[in-house]
Parts: C-alpha cells; structure tokens; sequence
C-alpha cells in the first residue's frame, strides 16, 4: 500500500539532520562517548520508526485503535455460541442426509418385500391345495428306481426353492425393519441437535443483551448475487478447526486458511479495499486467533469516521455477500453500523458499540470465521 494512505501522517516525514536548527552557542568540548552513542542510538530509532513500511503503519494503528465494542466475554459467548451452532448444524445436516438414505433403502426393501410375500404365499397356497397327494406318493407311484431317484432330486431341489423364498422373505423383513428402526434413531439425533441449535442461538442473544443489544433490526437492503468459491469442509460435512499457518503481510502476523479464502472471494468479488485481520491483542474474540478481519469502507486505506453515501453502500453490500455466502465460507457473524448477523438466527440484531467509529462498526464491516 502507497505511503499516501497511511493515517499516521508523522511517521512518513523523513528526518533530515542538516534542516534542525541549532541554537547559537559555544561549541561543547569532550562529550563523553557514551551521549555521543545514546544520541546515535536515539536516532536510528527514530529512522527505524520512520522506515515502516506504510502497510505496516496503518496495521500498527489499527491494532490499537479498532476496538470491537461490548465486552471480552460477550466475544468469547458469542463465538462459542456461533461455533457450537454451526457443529450442531452440520451433525443434524449428516443425520438427516442419513435418514434419507434409509428412507430409499426403506421403501426398496419394502417393494422387495411385496414381491416376496407373493412368491411364499402361492408356495403355501399351493402346498395347500396339494395336501391329499404329496411329492413323495407322486415319485414311488413312478414305478422304476431311475423315476424315484430323478423325483426326488426334483423335490430337493423344490424343497431348496421354497426354502430359499422363505428365508429370503425373512431376510427382507429384518432389513427393513433395521432401516426404520435406523430412521427412527436419526430423528431422535435431530431432536437432540435442533434443541442443542436452539440453545446456541439464546445463548448468541443473551450475550448481545448483555451489553444492551440483541433487538432484531431490518438488516441491510443489499442483496448480493456473486457464489463465492466454497471453502474445504471435513468428511462429516463440517468446519474442522485450523491453525493460523497463512501470512498476511499487511499485519506481519498469521490467518488461517479459511479467513485467507473468505478474504481471497471478497476481492475476487470486487471489495477490493483496505482489510486487516490478525492483531495480538487478546480481547476475547477471533481477531488474536487468525479467523476475524475488518474491511475498511472509506476510499483510500485506513478506517476513519463514519461512512456516508458511496463508502455506506459498499459496507452493505460487503456484508450482504458475506450473508450470502456465509454456508460456503463458514462464517460466524458479520457486524456493520451497529448491527450484527449470526448464523445461529440468519438475522440482523442491533449491535450497542460504543462510542467511536470503530466500536460502532460504522467505518469498517467486522467478519468472524470458524
């Protein structure tokens, strides 16, 4: 990023030694080397300062002077609440991808089973109607020994026929009772996780509450439109937990790569402004751990006041392709001028930050990732 946008105006002025003016006086004679390399040292410090690139300055004064609002444990409850939604989500996802499985196994074994029962009902209907002359008087009425020994292997092999058509009746019959009885325990799955969904979203709420929040608002009358790429998801369907292994230059820290793809759509997607994720200070929320970024609105890199016209329209439909996106990406929440999104409501909340731009997230859209 150009100098030019660095809020920190001071630390982009170059230092020239020959342009101090020095008072008129006696020259000082044998000052001690130890001033003489304070003073270097002093000096190079300064320099040092100085040289930061501007990318890193805005990320100094950003990491100091974008608080989140509310309080460390109302992110703490918040994140927890999201991510336990979202793992209760994706189990109830796999459970009812379950049960449709077992429903179509369900109903083929059920068809099977109509087929079968005809087959072993004409046999008994037939062993019925046959009672007064059996296979066996039939062979020894045959007369040679060469009849009764083909009659017999024909009644053997009658005999396995029928034996079969039984067991395989009954086989069917068991398959199909397993695949209700695996229906049945899959919706009691679902009512376990939808109850453990209900309770993640009340505990969302009770956490924006406690710091005056958590009113449903209207939202943001953006809609977006543009897919964004699907991040990976683990065997079950679900959002495994990553390490902050991506380096993100403009902070010199580490994201993960989940927050690296949220970042990578939005500007594929043409939100192409300043954006800072990773910060060491701990304040209970995403930001420490990799998985949470601000995107600045205001034209030009940097955060500044409020957003008005062109800047607040590029905040709402920032948030609204983070909304709309938020299944593939595996977002947590989104906050933008004082409102929040969560995943546990799929609705804007009123969001109480307090009292600067920042806090109110009314200068740059916040993202929480898993």
């Amino acid at each position: 990023m150009a100098a030019r946008n660095a809020p920190l105006v001071l630390l982009s002025v170059e230092i020239r030694p020959r342009t101090v003016g020095i008072a008129p006086g006696p020259r000082p004679r044998n000052v001690p080397l130890r001033l003489v390399a304070a003073a270097i040292a002093f000096l190079c410090a300064v320099v040092g300062v100085v040289a930061l690139p501007a990318s890193r300055a805005v990320a100094q004064t950003w990491a100091v002077a974008q608080p989140e609002g509310g309080t460390a444990e109302m992110r703490r409850q918040l994140d927890e609440a999201q991510r336990g939604y979202l793992d209760a989500k994706a189990a109830l996802d796999a459970s009812v991808a379950r049960q449709q499985e077992l429903a179509v196994t369900l109903e083929t074994v059920e068809a099977q089973l109509d087929v079968e029962a005809k087959v072993v009902g004409e046999i008994a209907r037939n062993a019925y109607m046959s009672a007064g002359f059996t296979g066996l008087t039939g062979i020894m009425a045959a007369g040679s020994t060469e009849r009764f020994l083909a009659g017999m292997s024909l009644l053997d092999a009658l005999a396995t026929r029928e034996g079969n058509a039984v067991r395989s009746l009954l086989d069917t019959q068991a398959n199909a009772q397993a695949a209700q009885e695996g229906i049945e325990a899959e919706l009691a799955i679902q009512s376990e996780l939808l109850a453990e969904m209900e309770n993640r979203k009340q505990q969302a709420q009770q956490a924006l509450w406690s710091v005056g929040g958590g009113h449903p608002v209207d939202g943001f009358s953006a809609a977006a439109s543009v897919v964004a790429e699907p991040a990976p998801r683990n065997e079950s369907g679900g959002w495994s937990p990553e390490s902050r292994t991506v380096y993100e230059p403009v902070t010199g820290g580490y994201i993960t790569p989940r927050t690296a793809h949220a970042v990578a759509q939005a500007q594929a997607a043409g939100f192409n402004r300043y954006v800072a994720c990773y910060r060491s200070l701990e304040d209970g929320g995403e930001h420490p751990r990799g998985r949470a970024c601000d995107f600045a609105v205001n034209p030009g890199g940097g955060y500044g006041g409020d957003a008005y016209g062109e800047a607040r329209d590029y905040g709402n439909n920032l948030a609204a392709f983070f909304v709309f996106n938020s299944e593939r990406l595996g977002v947590l929440y989104v906050i933008w001028y004082q409102q929040i999104w969560m995943a546990s409501s799929n609705r804007w909340y009123s969001y109480s930050g307090c009292c600067d731009p920042s806090s109110k997230h009314t200068n740059h859209v916040h993202l929480s990732m898993y």
